[in-house]
């Protein structure tokens, strides 16, 4: 399961350089995670990255994806 980054998002960028496959790219109004390309950080970090380093929590599981 991919994550998705919610509402909560102040565009700080701070999840951007942390991703290992470049999935997190900003958006129109908050920066945005590409499902094709998440792997929530398996195989490279004990956790995802991107959940880790945002000081809001915007990162989370995308559960309808």
């Amino acid at each position: 399961m991919a994550y998705k980054i919610s509402d909560d998002c102040i565009s700080c960028g701070a999840c951007e350089s942390e991703c290992p496959n470049k999935a997190i790219s900003e958006g129109d109004s908050k920066y945005v995670i590409d499902p094709a390309r998440c792997t929530e950080c398996i195989g490279s970090f004990d956790k995802p990255q991107c959940a880790d380093t945002c000081p809001v929590g915007a990162p989370v599981p995308d559960t309808a994806g």
